[in-house]
């Protein structure tokens, strides 16, 4: 994945569900999710023992979100175990069959699973694995 691909990324798309989004300050996905928020970017996120996660309503799983609002979300941003990505995957297919809106599978820093970024590949959606969004983002636009 080029700079340039990661860039056009974090312009083009700015609805992003967070698959595994904590309720910790400490913990980073909830670093990510907030510092994602603070940037302009619509976070919804999935934690299934959560009600709420950085004042905004937290769901199980990606098909239990609301169709008006999953047909937003352009981006999944993963923060599971590598093992765990391959059901989290189907899901994301589902809603890109469903809406045609859902264009990206990201996978945080230390989440490699190629399996499942084959079978997200073969059904049309870019995969980005090992990186962190927060660093990415920080890294092409600030300064």
């Amino acid at each position: 994945m080029s700079r340039n691909e990661i860039k056009e990324i974090l312009t083009k798309y700015k609805t992003i569900a967070i698959v595994g989004l904590s309720r910790k300050p400490n913990k980073d996905s909830n670093r990510v999710g907030a510092y994602l928020k603070t940037h302009g970017f619509r976070i919804v996120p999935i934690n299934p023992s959560a009600d709420e996660v950085l004042s905004e309503k937290s769901y199980k799983c990606l098909l239990e979100i609301p169709p008006e609002i999953q047909k937003t979300i352009e981006v999944v941003d993963i923060f599971r175990p590598s093992k765990d990505v391959p059901p989290i995957v189907e899901q994301i297919i589902r809603l890109k069959t469903l809406y045609g809106t859902l264009c990206v599978v990201w996978m945080q820093l230390g989440i490699v699973n190629e399996q499942a970024a084959e079978t997200a590949k073969k059904a049309g959606l870019t995969v980005v694995m090992n990186k962190c969004m927060m660093v990415e983002h920080h890294r092409l636009f600030s300064g």
